[in-house]
């Protein structure tokens, strides 16, 4: 028992010194461990965001097809990112305002970024948001149009690769600023009269997948109900105890109000994203369209001029909404998976090897079809290759980011989130875009049909088995 003056009986003066440096050394291991301990959970989860323009030149082609080029810029095109670091390789995430990014050319991003930011190129999850006054890039078509005279038709080769140095320099450049990351948040809000299925019921109960981005001149289309729909947009977003840091958006549509006559544009869904922006510049804003190809704004929107600006205050009041919806939840895990999808290459008379190479070699023909047999053939290669589509998710426990190939049909997007159950799934669309339109099997048999479709039935089985493994059987 220690007595009134502190002194331990027979410790003397020399004991007591000992003893406080004793009982010193094992505060400063307390706190020598608590430190490493800070600094443990400050480097376990960081976020370096980036930001680049791409937008195309004059005289660009928009949308591989549209036979009218770019005459006039009236919004830049952006890409916009960021790379998560946690535990294992760092994950690269770039929303692209173009229209589609396709085999090789999918590749070069993936390869590019994955080296800037020091990963893997499975782990660099690229995605375009589908604006059709935008470019396609398909290094495998392009290269078969060369060979016919038509190089540069259905993109500018030196501007593409001008483009992706671009990027990767913001890519690298970010890294110097990463930020700490202790907290998601995750909200969504019902968006008013954006979208609406193409798929309708006529008058003499016949379908038409006809209801295009601007049908709202078209009694018939306009005044025909929604059909499926995801109706909700949805926010994740990354903080620093309560400092945030980004916000990514998603929400289910094509996002075009009006498009082809050579006006470059991010259209409603680019300017939506940039007025949240502007209203405060220390988050950074990012919007991935979801899975939208049977889904547009054409049961509310005539394709005037006037009608982008109502389409993006519609969208932006959604964006806000779903901000302040949100709840934070402390970040404790950051898994990525992925599966490889092998989907079945269309069985067309019009898009057997023959064929394409007939129509891609016959200068008679409209440039526009040489160009589209070019991409087919760019996607058979593909598909012979046995090069799969990687189908990968980003797990932070109670949310899920999943990237979904190409024009993926809205019901994808519904089938994931039936699988994930209670937990909050953030769908993407428009990764790997070589199939074009992937229908779900009701639309196929439905009679969906279009030029842009280079895949068969059997999709959705093979999609539902990914997702099953990817959501739920970890």
């Amino acid at each position: 028992m220690l007595k009134k003056s502190g002194f331990l009986p027979g410790w003397g003066v020399k004991g007591l010194v000992l003893l406080a440096m004793s009982g010193f050394c094992s505060a400063r291991q307390q706190l020598d461990t608590v430190v490493a301990e800070k600094k443990r959970s400050v480097a376990e989860f960081q976020i370096a965001t980036f930001s680049a323009d791409v937008t195309i030149p004059l005289n660009h082609r928009c949308m591989g097809v549209l036979p009218t080029k770019s005459r006039k810029i009236l919004d830049p095109l952006l890409a916009k990112g960021f790379v998560l670091f946690g535990k294992g390789k760092p994950i690269v995430f770039c929303a692209i305002d173009w229209c589609e990014i396709r085999n090789g050319s999918y590749d070069q991003w993936r390869n590019v970024l994955a080296e800037a930011a020091g990963t893997s190129p499975v782990h660099v999850l690229v995605a375009a948001l589908h604006q059709h006054d935008a470019p396609v890039v398909d290094r495998g078509a392009g290269a078969l149009l060369k060979s016919v005279g038509l190089e540069d038709e259905l993109y500018q080769e030196r501007f593409h690769q001008e483009t992706l140095k671009r990027v990767a320099k913001a890519v690298s450049y970010s890294l110097e600023e990463k930020i700490r990351v202790t907290h998601l948040a995750t909200g969504k809000a019902r968006v008013d009269r954006i979208a609406s299925n193409r798929r309708v019921l006529l008058p003499n109960r016949q379908v038409t997948f006809s209801r295009g981005s601007a049908s709202g001149r078209n009694e018939a289309l306009s005044s025909a109900p929604e059909g499926t729909i995801d109706p909700f947009l949805r926010t994740l977003s990354f903080w620093n105890q309560d400092t945030a840091i980004l916000a990514m958006h998603s929400y289910a549509t094509h996002p075009m109000s009006f498009y082809g006559r050579g006006e470059v544009s991010s259209d409603f869904v680019g300017l939506a994203r940039e007025k949240l922006q502007r209203e405060d510049f220390s988050v950074q804003q990012i919007y991935f369209s979801g899975c939208s190809g049977d889904v547009t704004a054409g049961k509310y929107n005539d394709g005037s001029r006037e009608n982008r600006k109502v389409l993006a205050d519609r969208l932006h009041r959604a964006m806000k909404k779903s901000w302040e919806s949100q709840e934070t939840i402390p970040i404790t895990k950051m898994d990525f998976r992925s599966e490889n999808l092998l989907l079945p290459y269309r069985q067309s008379d019009s898009l057997t090897r023959i064929s394409l190479q007939q129509t891609l070699g016959d200068e008679e023909l409209p440039t526009e079809k040489r160009i589209l047999a070019a991409m087919g053939l760019s996607s058979l290669n593909r598909v012979e290759s046995k090069q799969p589509i990687h189908f990968p998710v980003v797990d932070f426990g109670a949310a899920k980011i999943v990237l979904f190939p190409a024009e993926a049909f809205v019901g994808y997007q519904l089938m994931a989130q039936e699988i994930a159950g209670d937990q909050f799934v953030f769908s993407i669309g428009y990764g790997e875009c070589w199939p074009g339109y992937i229908p779900t099997l009701s639309a196929f048999q439905d009679g969906f049909d279009d030029q842009w479709l280079w895949v068969d039935p059997g999709c959705e089985q093979l999609i539902r088995k990914s997702l099953t493994e990817l959501l739920i059987n970890k």
